[in-house]
């Protein structure tokens, strides 16, 4: 369905009935990218994905501030008031789980428990974030010069997404796919105000989050298992749970796996709302 919410079209997949669980893909998914995910849990949960703004069917504004962590979170936050709802789990990948984890900072709230997948909590000092936005600026000028297809080529070969050369070439056809029918404008104004670079350290936060935070991370994926490790000595209620032979997009490596462990999560810490 399309929801207008803060003057932005927003496409959301609701699928199931239940407690509902918010889904929040990755730079250059949408919420396709969730399919087998949420086919397996809307039997016993309400699955709510969203596409992010410049992603997937929704709008693309070429307003820059539109972008931000903030309105993103706003948004989001708007959307579930547009369905009536009060709380929410939340399940977020990379850039989808730092807006996860934004959200979750300025709604606190409307938080039951959150699921983080290979996502941080951005960069701890400015000269970090300065060095990052540079890269991220130069990459979404690469998409604005050099064309969509170029980029995809090349976003596919970096090496955070090397494992996925083991996929079934049909499951990398149906990801290239996907990531040329998104729009350049909307990728290339997420990298610079959606970006690691653009976002806000959240690192002195986390000790302050009252709902159960669980870290999933692949094996192979030794930055963001690092990551996750230091995230666990600030965060009163976590635990981290590895995928074996996975990389950075578990979810898409090992689907059936991940929906078995998304579900028992659920289950087990929010089971008194079933």
């Amino acid at each position: 369905m399309i929801l207008r919410v803060n003057e932005i079209d927003y496409f959301v997949d609701v699928k199931g009935e239940g407690f509902p669980v918010v889904f929040l893909h990755g730079f250059t998914g949408d919420t396709r990218t969730w399919s087998e995910v949420t086919d397996m849990l809307k039997g016993m949960c309400q699955c709510i994905s969203i596409d992010i703004i410049g992603h997937g069917k929704t709008d693309s504004p070429l307003d820059a501030d539109r972008y931000s962590m903030d309105a993103a979170s706003e948004d989001i936050k708007a959307i579930l008031d547009e369905l009536h709802i009060k709380k929410a789990a939340f399940v977020g990948y990379s850039m989808g789980g730092r807006l996860a984890l934004h959200y979750s900072n300025l709604y606190s709230d409307t938080v039951s428990v959150l699921i983080l997948e290979s996502a941080s909590p951005g960069l701890k000092t400015e000269e970090e974030r300065r060095e990052r936005r540079e890269r991220d600026y130069a990459l979404a000028d690469r998409i604005m010069g050099e064309g969509l297809q170029s980029f995809v080529e090349f976003w596919e070969g970096i090496p955070l997404f090397s494992t996925q050369k083991k996929l079934p070439q049909e499951v990398k056809e149906r990801i290239r796919v996907q990531r040329l029918q998104q729009s350049p404008v909307g990728l290339s104004n997420s990298l610079k105000w959606m970006g690691t670079g653009a976002q806000p350290s959240w690192w002195d936060s986390l000790e302050n989050l009252p709902f159960p935070v669980i870290l999933l991370v692949g094996e192979l994926d030794r930055k963001f298992t690092a990551i996750a490790d230091e995230m666990k000595m600030s965060i009163p209620y976590t635990e981290i749970i590895p995928f074996f032979d996975t990389g950075h997009a578990i979810h898409v490596e090992d689907p059936r796996k991940f929906g078995t462990i998304v579900k028992e999560v659920l289950f087990n810490y929010i089971k008194e709302d079933f």
